[in-house]
């Protein structure tokens, strides 16, 4: 055999069924059905047992087989097995074309057939069925029917993967925090609080609103505030290290009076000059001295010599940031830290799940992950919950990633999967990835890894790669 054969044979993707099949009531038999395909042909091969058949001489055999999927068709070359007048009216005449003319004998019944047809991707899931067709002398129809041989599958084989979801660790005090940052306008160098002046009692309700919420709900409790204020880099540091820490431990009383709060409830720090909020500023806008500016600002010089610099060197752009940028740098930052109570009844935590499921843990939003149907709507959902309230948590990462490989989405797989730690169970996550992104290499590695470390669901993915290699 050739090479050029030998590797036409190697790219054939076969389908053999040796069960011999039964056709016109046992009067034909066909065995070693064999079908294959190139990406441009399809080979059919079987051996027709025709020993059954009585055939008169002006009578003949008609086989002809069919593939079907749907509105797609196509008849194969015939086989026409004829008795010995029929056999040499055919002769004569030169009717068969391509099919193929067989004298029926009794003594000799095996026909060999063989058919090449141009492969189209329909027939990848197509039915083959044997059309059969008994004509008399004239060639008029006595009798047809149709039955099925073979159901072809040369659909690509797909990855079926188990996931296994891990059981988040119990949360034994949910302590959650809510954060903000309130503008609250103070006369030149003074630092007391005056609500009515400017938007002062819009920014003071921001910080109310916040403390509010978990003091006005019975499932919550609050543990502590903190407050850090800043100041804006212009003017004389040691002044602002005056106004950044007088203003913070005003607006402290403020809060502690209003809600009468115990003075240990509420902590609080400073900070004189915010640079690194004018370094965000200047990093995101389309400044003209923006790399100067920033080099600057990035220099290790005392503030004071820092803002001189800005000022004698951009003084254009200077001007600028003062009046529209300096004032969002006198701003106070809250934080109010709370405990939430534990939720054990499903009703209620499916019903927060909708509403506030900042106040569920993961370990609750699992118990409602327990009580749907594996692949579900509800099942998804409350996964994908959980790694919107748990960003970081590497349990609530891996088990969105099996969600989103389920459904699937492989970008956020990915992104998931990043986060997900280095378990074992994070192990053939990733295993699963790399399977379904057809890196089966990669696949076979982390499954065998997995199965050593004692993931039982590795051994059927390992088995699911070797058919699929094949």
């Amino acid at each position: 055999m050739n090479r050029v054969c030998m590797m036409c044979l190697l790219a054939l993707l076969t389908a053999t069924f040796s069960r011999a099949q039964v056709l016109m009531e046992g009067r034909v038999n066909v065995t070693g059905l064999d079908i294959a395909h190139t990406e441009g042909n399809l080979f059919v091969s079987m051996s027709l047992d025709v020993s059954g058949l009585e055939l008169k001489m002006n009578r003949e055999l008609v086989l002809t087989p069919v593939l079907r999927n749907g509105k797609d068709s196509l008849r194969l070359p015939s086989v026409v097995v004829a008795g010995r007048n029929r056999y040499y009216y055919h002769q004569r005449n030169d009717t068969v074309s391509d099919n193929v003319l067989v004298l029926y004998r009794k003594s000799d019944t095996l026909v060999d057939y063989r058919a090449v047809v141009g492969y189209e991707g329909w027939m990848a899931s197509a039915i083959l069925m044997m059309d059969e067709g008994e004509c008399g002398c004239r060639c008029e129809v006595l009798v047809t029917n149709d039955e099925i041989l073979t159901s072809l599958d040369f659909k690509p084989k797909e990855f079926n993967p188990v996931f296994v979801y891990l059981p988040p660790e119990v949360e034994a005090v949910k302590v959650r925090e809510m954060k903000g940052s309130a503008y609250i306008d103070f006369p030149v160098n003074r630092t007391y609080i005056n609500e009515n002046y400017r938007d002062n009692y819009v920014e003071l309700q921001k910080i109310r609103n916040t403390i509010d919420v978990v003091c006005n709900d019975a499932d919550t409790r609050i543990i502590s505030v903190f407050i850090k204020g800043f100041a804006s880099p212009e003017g004389v540091y040691a002044n602002n290290v005056r106004l950044a820490k007088g203003r913070t431990a005003t607006l402290k009383q403020y809060v502690c009076k209003l809600y009468e709060f115990a003075d240990t409830l509420v902590s609080t720090d400073y900070e004189a000059e915010d640079w690194e909020g004018l370094r965000r500023f200047v990093e995101a806008s389309d400044l003209p001295n923006k790399a100067g500016i920033l080099e600057v600002i990035d220099n290790g010089m005392e503030p004071d010599i820092k803002e001189y610099e800005l000022k004698k060197r951009y003084p254009a752009d200077y001007a600028y940031l003062y009046r529209n940028v300096y004032p969002g740098l006198r701003h106070s930052d809250y934080a109010v830290r709370y405990s939430v109570r534990t939720y054990t009844d499903i009703a209620e935590i499916r019903r927060l799940m909708m509403t506030e499921p900042q106040k569920l843990s993961l370990q609750e939003l699992f118990l409602v992950a327990q009580e749907c149907v594996p692949g579900s709507d509800e099942y998804n959902e409350v996964f994908a919950i959980a790694v919107r309230m748990f960003p970081e948590d590497e349990t609530a990462n891996l088990n969105a990633a099996n969600t989103a490989m389920g459904l699937g989405d492989v970008k956020n797989a990915a992104r998931y999967l990043v986060k997900a730690g280095t378990s074992i169970e994070a192990t053939y996550a990733r295993a699963i990835f790399a399977a379904l992104n057809r890196d089966y290499d990669t696949a076979a590695k982390l499954f065998s890894e997995a199965q050593r470390a004692g993931v039982s669901q590795a051994v059927e993915a390992l088995k699911q790669l070797e058919k699929i290699r094949k």
